[in-house]
């Protein structure tokens, strides 16, 4: 019984709140910038280091997802997720500057958001942190396995995502919205397929307006990451006071020959993105 009450007084809570945030989003304001990706790669600390800067302030929550599947709910809903006008001008008038952002890292990978995203706000910056696209697809299969979302081993998923597209190549299909939706969005390796994924945020938006970081960089040397970004933003350089990673998990090791194997197949992979950012990162190890 105890259980059901909390239970419905959640519900309650949740619902009253999210009404009352719609009726005050004449008087709020919408997103400076996006971090547009990606998944398990360390988006939740990013969300967080970011509103501890004194000049930005955050979202409601993180993964609002409003460009993809909250879209139908409408402006309205999506402007009564960020501050106050108010707010914002009291931040402005005491820091210099005010920002707010959106962190929805699935927008990455899904070509629709892009187009809708550059409708909307075609001048906004984006962010976009990238992981090692092996040690995501192997966190990604963790999280899939303790939301029982999961139960075969991880090497028999991705024998069977390699099989499914040396297939799709051997085809010659065209990679368009259908393409991301079966095999992008389904597939434990197909979302560290970057190149493919940046390709129509690079021919929508000025390359200026596009930030690549590495989840790596972040996770090593994370203020001197931070402060990249703050200078992206045109923001002044804070040394973030608490950087607790967020989100995270711990599992076994991946299999030695698992990873050299997924290593080869992700090479030529990496060297599209590489080729596409005209710059490398050390994947291969």
């Amino acid at each position: 019984m105890t259980g059901i009450k909390n239970t419905y007084r959640f519900i309650r809570y949740a619902l009253l709140q999210r009404h009352f945030y719609s009726l005050t989003a004449p008087l709020r304001v919408l997103p400076n910038f996006i971090v547009i990706g990606v998944g398990r790669g360390g988006t939740t600390s990013l969300y967080h280091y970011l509103n501890e800067h004194p000049c930005v302030i955050k979202s409601a929550y993180d993964e609002l997802g409003f460009f993809d599947e909250n879209f139908h709910l409408g402006l309205n809903w999506y402007r009564s997720m960020f501050p106050t006008k108010f707010l914002k001008k009291k931040i402005s008038k005491e820091f210099g500057k005010c920002l707010t952002y959106d962190v929805t890292p699935s927008y990455i990978r899904k070509p629709w958001v892009a187009r809708r995203i550059k409708e909307l706000f075609p001048k906004i910056k984006l962010i976009a942190l990238l992981r090692n696209p092996v040690d995501k697809a192997y966190s990604h299969y963790h999280l899939s396995l303790r939301s029982g979302v999961q139960k075969s081993s991880f090497e028999e998923i991705i024998e069977e995502d390699i099989k499914t597209f040396q297939k799709f190549e051997n085809t010659n299909s065209m990679i368009d919205d259908k393409y991301f939706r079966i095999y992008i969005e389904k597939s434990h390796l197909g979302r560290g397929f970057y190149a493919q994924q940046l390709k129509i945020w690079f021919e929508l938006f000025d390359r200026k307006q596009i930030l690549i970081l590495t989840s790596e960089e972040l996770s090593t040397d994370t203020n001197k990451t931070m402060n990249k970004i703050f200078q992206f933003l045109d923001l002044p350089n804070y040394e973030i006071p608490d950087i607790t990673k967020h989100n995270t998990a711990t599992y076994a090791n991946m299999k030695i020959d698992t990873r050299k194997k997924l290593i080869s197949f992700y090479s030529k992979y990496n060297q599209d993105l590489f080729k596409l950012l005209n710059q490398e990162f050390d994947w291969n190890k």
